[in-house]
């Protein structure tokens, strides 16, 4: 099936489990070093097409999306939460109930988190991690180093790249902020991790960019790779490069993602 194919009607995606979302197929052999993706969009799991919210490829109901990811039986998923990317405001009533429906999986939570107090309470609401773009890039890094001194390991920063610039607020806002010149605040505030996605690729199944991978490592920090991942053979080339591990969303929710036979 295409991702078109999975577009269904808008259902309440925080209540109980709707039988056209309900999960049937056995689970997959999975890479370890997959992050599975949840992305949310009112109260629905969704998928877009590079980050566009008028290009919505899939969607499904939160629980049912919840236990697929469970089924995968990975330790870590990347859970971003769209709207508070777009508006600037976390949701830590919908994050504590995410938290809760992923669980024993660990909740790297993204959208919104404009400073050390959102950051602070999301990780009060159970995520293990919170992955950090906007801010990161605001007030040229004092936000930043802010939040690496308080947050350390806790503290993903999300490297997000249009056209050789970094992309904010949900992607809706290209930054003069380069590449380099992002990878080089984060080395100098002492950022543990960061997460690059290649923003024209997410949600469309093309590959990973591997160059700009390869660019993000060579600055020396751990790097998780995003936009495009697609199968066993692309979680190799990026870890060819250095990635310790890669987020996959549209290829392990719709069914595609391709492992070894």
């Amino acid at each position: 099936m295409s991702p078109q194919e999975h577009v269904r009607p808008r259902s309440s995606g925080l209540g109980a489990s709707s039988r056209r979302g309900a999960i049937s197929r056995s689970a997959p052999s999975i890479d370890p070093r997959v992050i599975p993706a949840m992305d949310l969009l009112g109260e629905e799991a969704v998928r877009l097409r590079e980050g566009r919210f008028d290009s919505v490829t899939w969607r499904m109901a939160v629980p049912d999306c919840a236990s697929l990811i469970r089924s995968f039986g990975l330790p870590i998923a990347h859970v971003v939460d769209l709207d508070g990317a777009r508006t600037g405001r976390i949701r830590l009533t919908l994050v504590r109930a995410v938290v809760a429906m992923l669980a024993p999986v660990g909740v790297q939570v993204s959208g919104g988190i404009r400073s050390l107090d959102d950051a602070l309470a999301l990780l009060e609401a159970g995520a293990i991690r919170v992955s950090v773009g906007t801010a990161a890039f605001a007030s040229a890094g004092a936000v930043l180093e802010e939040m690496t001194g308080h947050l350390g390991e806790a503290l993903v920063v999300s490297v997000d790249v249009r056209a050789g610039r970094v992309a904010v607020s949900g992607w809706e806002s290209q930054t003069a902020i380069s590449f380099e010149r992002a990878m080089e605040l984060c080395v100098a505030a002492g950022v543990r991790r960061v997460a690059c996605t290649a923003v024209e690729r997410d949600g469309a199944m093309v590959g990973p960019d591997v160059d700009l991978l390869a660019r993000a490592c060579a600055f020396g920090l751990p790097v998780i790779a995003a936009g495009g991942v697609r199968s066993s053979a692309d979680v190799e080339a990026v870890a060819a490069v250095g990635c310790e591990a890669a987020i996959v969303g549209t290829a392990l929710l719709t069914g595609e993602f391709q492992s070894p036979s």
